[in-house]
C-alpha cells in the first residue's frame, strides 16, 4: 500500500510498563495479558491517516531490562518519535523517567517527538503517580503526555496518531529535511499519494476508528 511518509517510532521505559501491550493494542486491537519479556526489540506496523494522507508507522519495541539498554540506544536513531511509557502503579517506572529521557535525548535527533504515556489507567485504584505529576513532568521536560490503558484501549489510538500529528506539524513548519532519512522520516514510494489508501484499519486524526 502506497503512503505520503513513514515515521519510525521507539516505545522505551522500564520492563513490565506496558510497551509491548500497548503496540499489540495499536497494531492488533487487542490484549494480550500473559507477555513474554520483550528480548532484544520487536516490530509493528499500522497505516494511519492525517491530513487526508496515508502514513505508515513503523514502531519499535524495545527490551527495558538494563541489560537491554544498549541495543535500545541503537535503535534511538533515525526514530521521529518516541512513546517513554511508565506505569500509573507503580511509583519506581516514573522515578526512572529522568534516566530513560537522558538516554533518548543523548542517542536520538534533537528533533523527535516525545510522547510521555503514563499506562494502566485502567487501574486507577492502585494508582501510585497522580495524573498532576505526569502532566508536571511533561510539562518540565517539553513531552506530550497523556494516561492510556492498553488492556482497555483508553487513548492508546490518541497517543499514537498525536505524536504522529505533532511530527506531521513539524514537517510542515520546516523542521525536518525529510531528505535525510536519519530523521526517522521518509517519503512514501510512487511520491506523494493523494488521500487514497486511508484504509487497513486507518485511523483519522479525530482517533475515530473505521477498521
Amino acid at each position: 500500500m502506497s503512503y505520503a511518509y513513514l515515521f519510525k517510532y521507539i516505545i522505551i521505559g522500564d520492563t513490565g510498563v506496558g510497551k509491548s501491550c500497548l503496540l499489540l493494542q495499536f497494531t492488533d486491537k487487542r490484549f494480550q495479558p500473559v507477555h513474554d519479556l520483550t528480548i532484544g526489540v520487536e516490530f509493528g506496523a499500522r497505516m494511519i491517516t492525517i491530513d487526508n494522507k496515508p502514513i505508515k508507522l513503523q514502531i519499535w519495541d524495545t527490551a527495558g531490562q538494563e541489560s537491554f539498554r544498549s541495543i535500545t540506544r541503537s535503535y534511538y536513531r533515525g526514530a521521529a518519535g518516541a512513546l517513554l511509557v511508565y506505569d500509573i502503579t507503580r511509583r519506581e517506572t516514573f522515578n526512572h523517567l529522568a534516566s530513560w529521557l537522558e538516554d533518548a535525548r543523548q542517542h536520538a535527533n534533537a528533533n523527535m517527538t516525545i510522547m510521555l504515556i503514563g499506562n494502566k489507567c485502567d487501574l486507577a485504584h492502585r494508582r501510585a503517580v497522580s495524573t498532576e505529576e505526569g502532566e508536571q513532568f511533561a510539562k518540565e521536560h517539553g513531552l506530550i503526555f497523556m494516561e492510556a490503558s492498553a488492556k482497555t484501549a483508553q487513548n492508546v489510538e490518541e497517543a499514537f496518531i498525536k505524536t504522529a500529528s505533532t511530527i506531521y506539524k513539524k514537517i510542515q513548519d520546516g523542521v525536518f529535511d525529510v531528505s535525510n532519512e536519519s530523521n526517522g522520516i521518509k517519503f512514501g514510494y510512487g511520491g506523494l499519494p493523494g488521500p487514497s489508501g486511508g484504509r487497513d484499519g486507518a485511523a483519522s486524526q479525530g482517533g475515530g476508528c473505521c477498521s
